[in-house]
């Protein structure tokens, strides 16, 4: 399975891709990276709404250079995964525990043969949403988890009950596979830099930029009803108290300052009631910390570095 390389952005040495399909038949684009001789472990990155493995290259080189075997995959639905509409620029997904799959299958086919342990978790935005559900769930498949800017709440009143029974609605209207409203065609970080909610690092969004102008397969545009309804159920049952105080898997979260995207007073809320969490704040941060700024950035790998790989906890 094609790995898409540019002069900004090659694909890191000794990369094993392929795919892999799910129970229920999606097919999985996955990629691996062996570490290194005395290797620490591997971190299994998953990517946010929108993305695609190839946006974690600099970030695949710099757990190699920490030690660590490195595996990824692309959610169904974004990247080289397959797409369930006619239209694949339509982000869309039945329910949210088909990305529980997605991980249950990326786990069971390629982490634990082909990965040596321990076994680590660094995921973004929409995979944070997903990796707190598999925490949740008690599946211990991960000694500790780093969630960037994860999505357990949208900036304002957007997850209200009003709006959740609306998009339901609309669902049950047969309207599932529309874009929600205001949403277009126009794939995901590829407008102007000026005003973008991503990045304030101009050269890390253009490199992002130019990969899908290099494939536009493997972006998505706007999110569906379908994908709205899911995802804001997922963040309500992150709102009651007995969520994070279920969850005994050791967590760091990592917010961004300035992020308009999700709402960083709900990663702080929830952090706090985590029964072995902690979590930063970055200031002055957009949403997408890993595609920031080194100076935001290093702010970052300082505190992966001092909680990962730790101590093993069981």
């Amino acid at each position: 399975m094609k790995l898409v390389s540019i002069p900004a952005n090659p694909v890191p040495e000794g990369a094993i891709s392929g795919l892999i399909k799910t129970p229920d038949g999606a097919e999985l684009r996955y990629a691996r990276w062996p570490g290194p001789v005395g290797c620490k472990g591997t971190v299994c990155v998953f990517t946010g709404r929108g993305e695609y493995m190839e946006k974690y290259f600099e970030t695949v080189h710099e757990l190699r250079e920490r030690g660590f075997a490195v595996a990824m995959i692309d959610w169904r639905g974004q990247g080289l995964s397959s797409r369930r509409l006619r239209d694949p620029r339509k982000g869309y997904v039945r329910a949210f525990s088909d990305f529980e799959t997605d991980v249950e299958t990326f786990v069971r086919e390629i982490v634990l043969p082909d990965c040596p342990p321990p076994h680590f978790a660094l995921a973004h935005s929409m995979g944070g949403a997903v990796m707190l559900r598999v925490a949740y769930s008690g599946k211990r498949w991960f000694d500790r988890m780093v969630l960037t800017a994860p999505m357990i709440n949208l900036p304002g009143r957007t997850t209200s009950l009003p709006v959740r029974l609306l998009l339901r609605l609309m669902r049950l209207a047969g309207s599932g596979g529309s874009y929600v409203p205001g949403g277009s065609d126009l794939l995901t970080g590829t407008g102007p830099f000026v005003g973008n909610q991503l990045s304030s690092d101009p050269v890390r969004y253009a490199r992002n930029a130019a990969i899908l102008v290099e494939d536009p397969s493997l972006g998505i545009a706007s999110p569906t009803i379908a994908w709205a309804d899911t995802a804001f159920r997922a963040m309500h049952d992150f709102q009651s108290p007995a969520y994070p105080a279920s969850i005994g898997q050791p967590l760091l979260m990592i917010a961004a300052g300035m992020d308009t995207v999700v709402s960083t007073p709900a990663i702080e809320s929830f952090a706090c009631q985590l029964r072995a969490g902690s979590h930063l704040v970055i200031a002055g941060a957009k949403h997408e910390i890993l595609q920031e700024q080194d100076r935001y950035r290093s702010q970052f790998w300082a505190a992966f570095d001092a909680f990962v790989p730790g101590t093993p906890l069981f």
